[in-house]
């Protein structure tokens, strides 16, 4: 079996269902986030895998553990933690906008932050302990770091991620076809 990355951002939290940019604050699951994390134990019961990575982040942890492996089953990934959002940590991009018209966090300096180009090293370091690991590894994390690593993945600069969009508990699937490496599922 080639290698498969399997992804899962984690359940809803307060701050991602208004929109709000969340890094470093460890938010918890909402009750919806819950359900959510639940819901992915089903949905993944019959994948092998052969090693489950998740960011530090407890909305992280806590679906890896809702969907069914226990801590013991997972390995923290720092590589994994979301973007830095830096001061616009808590605040939305329409508000951002307000004072940086246009602003994207795809395409403009987040000021205390990550540049994209980090994020990007990070998952290019994620990216290759999965291919030097093969089989299936699962990765769960958050939207923009798996929209990023998506885009490495496929050896697109991480600004490709815009094109990705990325609902909360959902599974999306990352191999090759062909030789070439795919998105095989998206936001699924």
């Amino acid at each position: 079996m080639d290698e498969q990355v399997w992804l899962v951002r984690h359940g809803e939290t307060e701050w991602s269902r208004d929109g709000r940019h969340t890094s470093v604050t460890d938010l918890p699951l909402t009750d919806t986030g819950v359900e959510q994390g639940g819901a992915l134990r089903a949905r993944l019961a019959d994948v092998t895998l052969d090693a489950v990575l998740s960011s530090p982040l407890q909305r992280a942890r806590e679906t890896a553990r809702l969907a069914g492996f226990a801590d013991e089953q997972v390995d923290i990934d720092d590589d994994l933690h979301e973007w830095r959002y830096g001061e616009y940590e808590g605040i939305g991009t329409p508000e951002i906008q307000q004072t940086v018209p246009g602003w994207a966090v795809w395409t403009h300096e987040i000021v205390g932050g990550e540049s994209g180009d980090q994020v990007a090293a990070r998952c290019d370091r994620v990216i290759a302990r999965c291919r030097q690991r093969g089989g299936r590894t699962l990765l769960v994390a958050h939207g923009h770091l798996l929209r990023v690593l998506a885009a490495r993945w496929v050896n697109e600069p991480y600004s490709f991620g815009r094109h990705l969009h990325l609902d909360t508990a959902t599974v999306s699937v990352l191999g090759d076809d062909r030789g070439a490496p795919a998105i095989a599922q998206w936001n699924g």
